[in-house]
This record gives structure tokens, C-alpha cells and sequence, in this order.
């Protein structure tokens, strides 16, 4: 019924719908249809989702098919493991209405286009000038732990020819960048050891670190959360899936340019 649920609303929407209540129906259709997305629970009857992720990836078939896991295992240790095994993004299904999803892998499908476009557009400046154009040789530090962010976010403003150095959590990235000399941080706001706010607070009582523009990245949109981060002279709060990685460089060089 769920599932019934689901398609409706992708149709709707002007997706084409393929169904699967299974892994093995999931490797079948592959074999005969031409598939962009897949959208893969991991708790099925039979083989499981990691079990799906592994046997496209590892098997004869279209290395280009974008995996989003979509399921209530939200632990990081599941979401770890399935972008470990080849998925390309991980959505918690009660955090989406059927709606909000449809929208959601809408905004997906897109951004993975703009990335390919990107990919391309970085390889030619390569092959003309025998090497990427460099934005002022300005340093980032980007405090992110999932890899899926740190590849969108970060990729995208290496490829704009910013330096981007990456720590997966806020004590660590407390450290660096009292080590080192950066000219921008990003931060996500929920990372272990050390959360976003506390890692803002942090760099703002500091002398030394206190001018230098942060920009928060977060799951959530509490207008508290927002308040807060202003307050402590944060520059500028995103919500991750209502930022795009070109929209996100394009506010680093604002920022950076002024």
C-alpha cells in the first residue's frame, strides 16, 4: 500500500515508475530497462538493500544509475556503510512526506546533472590550460562528516579552483584551524565530538579567528538554530537539501570578494 502510495505521487509528478518489492526483482529490471535513480530500502525480504548496492556496483550493469537509499535506518554506522558499498545519497524516509520526496529526488536528479556538467567543464579547462583557474588561492576548511557533502559541496568549489581541506568532526576542525591559515570555514552543524554551534562559538571568542567568514550547513531549518548562529556572527546558514553546489560557491565568492 505504501508503495502503491509512492508511485502515485512520482507519476504525478512526471516520473516514470518501476516497481520492486525485492532485491532480486531490483537486478532483474535492471537487466532489461534503462533505470537514471534507483530509490532502495535497505529492509527487504530476500536480499537486503546493502546487498542490492553491492551486486550493481561490483556487476555488469550501468555504473551510471544514481543509488539514494530510503529508509528508517538512519544510524550513521547504516548510512556509512551504504555510501561505503556505492550509494550516492541516503534520505530517512520519516523526515518526507511523499510530496516532499518527489521534490526531493527532483532537486537530486538535477544537482547530479549539474555535477556531471561541472565534471566535464573542469576536464576541458584542464585540457586547455593544463590546469584548473584558481580563485584567488583562497583556503577552505570544510567540517563535515558525511562523505556524500564533503564530495558535493567540497568538489564543487575545488573545481571553482578554491584550496578545500576537510575534517569530519569539530574538534579536529578546531585544531587545524588553529594550526593553519584559512581564508573560509563551512561547517555542518551536527558532527560527532563537537556540534556546528559550539565549533562557531569557539572560532568567534578567538582573537585570532574571530574575522574570518563561516558558513553553516544544516539538515534542519529551526529558525532558532538561525537566530542563534547570527548572533554569534555567523555568515550565512543553509539548509543542505535547499542548497545547490553551485548556489553554495557562488555565495563563497560573494563573501570572499568583498
Amino acid at each position: 500500500m505504501i508503495a502503491e502510495i509512492y508511485q502515485k505521487k512520482f507519476s504525478e509528478s512526471d516520473f516514470d515508475v518501476l516497481m520492486a518489492e525485492n532485491g532480486e526483482k531490483v537486478l532483474d529490471i535492471l537487466k532489461k530497462e534503462a533505470v537514471e535513480l534507483i530509490l532502495l530500502d535497505l529492509v527487504m525480504p530476500g536480499m537486503d538493500g546493502f546487498e542490492v548496492i553491492a551486486n550493481l556496483r561490483k556487476g555488469n550493469y550501468d555504473q551510471n544509475i544514481k543509488i539514494i537509499v530510503f529508509s528508517n535506518l538512519s544510524q550513521k554506522e547504516d548510512k556509512e556503510k551504504a555510501m561505503e558499498l556505492g550509494a550516492n545519497g541516503f534520505i530517512v524516509k520519516s523526515d518526507y512526506t511523499p510530496n516532499d520526496l518527489a521534490k526531493e529526488v527532483e532537486r537530486l536528479l538535477n544537482q547530479f546533472k549539474e555535477q556531471k556538467v561541472n565534471e566535464k567543464k573542469a576536464v576541458e579547462e584542464k585540457k586547455s590550460d593544463g590546469k584548473i583557474l584558481k580563485t584567488g588561492e583562497k583556503k577552505i576548511l570544510m567540517m563535515e562528516d558525511e562523505d556524500v557533502f564533503v564530495d558535493m559541496f567540497g568538489g564543487k568549489l575545488k573545481q571553482e579552483g578554491f584550496e578545500v581541506e576537510c575534517v569530519q568532526n569539530g574538534s579536529l576542525g578546531i585544531k587545524k584551524a588553529m594550526e593553519n591559515k584559512y581564508d573560509l570555514f563551512i561547517i555542518d552543524m551536527a558532527m560527532p565530538v563537537m556540534n556546528g554551534d559550539e565549533v562557531a562559538e569557539r572560532l568567534k571568542s578567538d582573537d585570532g579567528l574571530k574575522n574570518i567568514p563561516i558558513l553553516i550547513l544544516s539538515a534542519s531549518a529551526a529558525d532558532e538554530d538561525a537566530k542563534r548562529l547570527r548572533e554569534l556572527g555567523v555568515d550565512k546558514f543553509f539548509i543542505k537539501t535547499q542548497v545547490t553546489p553551485s548556489e553554495l560557491a557562488k555565495e563563497v565568492k560573494e563573501i570572499l570578494n568583498k
